[in-house]
């Protein structure tokens, strides 16, 4: 087979008929042998049910992962990544904000010898706040981690069988796939795609969301965050020191204490600001202990209650599943 499309789904009952109708002539005008693999990632509404109704219709070329909860988008995309038939995979998100029709210049780009190839949203539509937010996470996450992609929220992204095999012979709990399949890349490439907005429903990406996926990624690829914080800390360290003899020498030279409510009140905001770093590096320590915790623990990464599909030979790899087909 030549292609597998890869598309988590979660509560996006109000778009997948758009989906439906807008992906599969794309993939049929490709003229390659193709199949799509929704994860449906424990939505609530009735997404289950239009994806084994689209499974009915078009079962050649479908198959549906029926996860038993939510175990987040990353999580969905291995569920599909260890079932691929593929030589090339494909991810796309389920919102039409990547349009399906422009997976035909990701695969183009690999056509020139590229085994992994992001994409790079054009015009995009999102709110101001969100475009300046992502913008400045991924200068900050490419300074740390040193892993170039231009545009990290970008779903469409289309990888080679060896990359993806490499991305499942990994058992991290927590992961951001764009850049790990970056650092087994031999030869990784950006193309420029459409950007739409939202077709139906609403962001599944909170704040927090946002914060603590870039959290993931940081702590899940680099360790500067600590060394920083180690670096500050000994600075910390010699500038008190300095002040100290600095403070000690205009005692002798002057003869006079230094003024009381001045001294009191100096040292109480700088108490402050030591106290706020040092609970920011006890999370950001906390950050690294729990993925450790998380390792260690050996739980698995998603459960699956049904996969649909034409062929029934699979077997559940116990390692990230504990149920059937």
């Amino acid at each position: 087979m030549n292609l597998s499309v890869v598309i988590p789904v979660y509560n996006e009952e109000a778009g997948l008929a758009a989906l439906f109708s807008r992906l599969y002539p794309a993939l049929d005008a490709l003229g390659k042998s193709y199949e799509v693999i929704f994860v449906n990632d424990g939505s609530r509404d009735r997404s289950a049910a239009l994806l084994r109704e689209q499974f009915a219709k078009r079962p050649d070329v479908t198959r549906v992962i029926l996860l038993n909860g939510n175990f987040g988008q990353h999580m969905a995309i291995m569920a599909g990544f260890e079932r691929v038939r593929g030589e090339r995979i494909v991810t796309l998100d389920a919102d039409l904000q990547n349009p399906p029709e422009e997976i035909g210049k990701l695969l183009e780009k690999m056509d020139q010898g590229c085994d992994y190839v992001g994409g790079v949203r054009g015009e995009r539509h999102d709110n101001a706040f969100r475009r300046i937010g992502s913008r400045a996470m991924n200068r900050l996450r490419e300074r740390i981690t040193r892993i170039h992609m231009t545009d990290q929220g970008c779903m469409l992204r289309a990888y080679s069988r060896d990359i993806v095999d490499a991305i499942n012979a990994c058992k991290e709990v927590s992961t951001f796939i764009p850049a790990l399949a970056y650092t087994f890349a031999r030869a990784p490439a950006e193309v420029e795609v459409a950007h739409e907005a939202r077709a139906a429903g609403t962001s599944k990406y909170s704040l927090y969301s946002l914060i603590r996926l870039n959290f993931d990624l940081v702590t899940g690829f680099s360790v500067v965050p600590l060394q920083i914080f180690s670096l500050f800390g000994i600075g910390v360290a010699v500038v008190s020191v300095l002040v100290y003899i600095a403070v000690m020498l205009e005692r002798v030279v002057s003869g006079e204490p230094l003024d009381t409510l001045r001294t009191f009140w100096d040292r109480d905001i700088l108490q402050f600001f030591l106290t706020g770093i040092v609970l920011f590096g006890l999370g950001l320590v906390g950050e690294y202990v729990g993925r450790i915790y998380q390792q260690v623990r050996q739980r698995p990464r998603y459960l699956i209650q049904a996969v649909l599909e034409k062929d029934t030979t699979w077997q559940p790899k116990q390692s990230s599943s504990a149920t059937g087909t």
